[in-house]
């Protein structure tokens, strides 16, 4: 969901998310607007960026990436310029070579777009038009309405009979940890801050507390939709957020060991590590967001060993 807008905030300092813009639905239905179909679909994601994360590793746990292509863009974003997430020689657009920015992309929609320009983006090529930019619903999509092209099609991320406990979790994760990371990170007051990391710890103990006694957030042999959204967050957590939000109370490596593991059981499952670059993901935020680290210095640390064994498989 980063973008290239400067944070915006109420008058209390407290970080205000926008919402998307982009809601449609690609179906598994031949009579559909956008149907389920091979090689048809394109996902512009940043790696920096855990929202847009979060539909990579989708697409990689359910074996989706030779049926939806992907691409991703420039992970330096220019806050509060208008230029947002680039292309360029590096990170070229695949399927619109004379594009420079993903704004382009937003404007086949519409030519005087002029809103948020966010990742992820599900991008429809027959049409050429944004399906959807939404991460929540893109990783619903993944999941459910390509399982015939997908190579892991029993893997279910949301099956009925655990979608109540899902919901009820997503929503506290993302108000406490996702968006709590950044409501710490963008606060302009010292009560907002406080708030947030407040919310940010007592997430992390609750969900640490949880993994001590399973080996995934929701069912012990389940991985769930669930585990992905946290997880892209927990990764970030000690590289990133611990320093530049200024959430360092704990560090997931030092201070959560059943969340440590956890992390690093995702990270070394099938096609996963390839979705994680830590150098892009602590130069798009420390090198970015000037408003909070001036100089854009990128530190060299800290030194995380995610190939360690995990030893969740101890949960029976």
């Amino acid at each position: 969901m980063a973008d290239n807008k400067t944070p915006a905030t109420n008058a209390k300092g407290e970080f205000i998310r926008s919402v998307s813009s982009f809601r449609n639905w690609i179906k598994d239905d031949p009579s559909a607007e956008y149907p389920a179909e091979k090689n048809r679909y394109h996902l512009y994601v940043a790696l920096a960026c855990p929202w847009a994360h979060r539909t990579l590793t989708l697409l990689k746990l359910k074996g989706l990436d030779h049926v939806i292509s992907y691409s991703v863009v420039d992970s330096l974003l220019e806050m509060g310029k208008g230029c947002g997430w680039a292309f360029g020689e590096k990170y070229p657009d695949p399927h619109h070579p004379t594009f420079t920015h993903l704004k382009d992309v937003y404007k086949l929609n519409e030519s005087d777009y002029n809103g948020r320009v966010t990742v992820p983006v599900l991008f429809d090529l027959k049409s050429q038009k944004i399906v959807n930019n939404e991460s929540s619903e893109i990783i619903r999509m993944l999941n459910s309405e390509f399982n015939k092209f997908a190579r892991h099609s029993n893997l279910d991320l949301y099956p009925e009979s655990l979608r109540s406990r899902i919901d009820e979790l997503n929503e506290q994760v993302y108000s406490k940890l996702n968006n709590g990371v950044y409501r710490a990170g963008f606060a302009k007051s010292q009560e907002a801050y406080n708030t947030a990391c407040e919310d940010i710890f007592s997430m992390l103990d609750i969900l640490e507390n949880i993994l001590s006694k399973q080996r995934y957030l929701i069912d012990n042999n389940q991985l769930t939709e669930a585990d992905v959204r946290a997880w892209t967050t927990l990764l970030r957590f000690d590289p990133v957020y611990f320093t530049h939000f200024k959430c360092n109370k704990k560090m997931i490596s030092k201070d959560y060991p059943n969340l440590y593991g956890f992390v690093r059981e995702i990270y070394q499952m099938d096609g996963v590590k390839e979705t994680v670059n830590l150098d892009e993901i602590k130069r798009h935020y420390y090198a970015s967001h000037l408003m909070i680290n001036p100089t854009g210095i990128i530190p060299l640390g800290p030194e995380i060993n995610y190939d360690l064994p995990h030893e969740r498989d101890r949960f029976k």
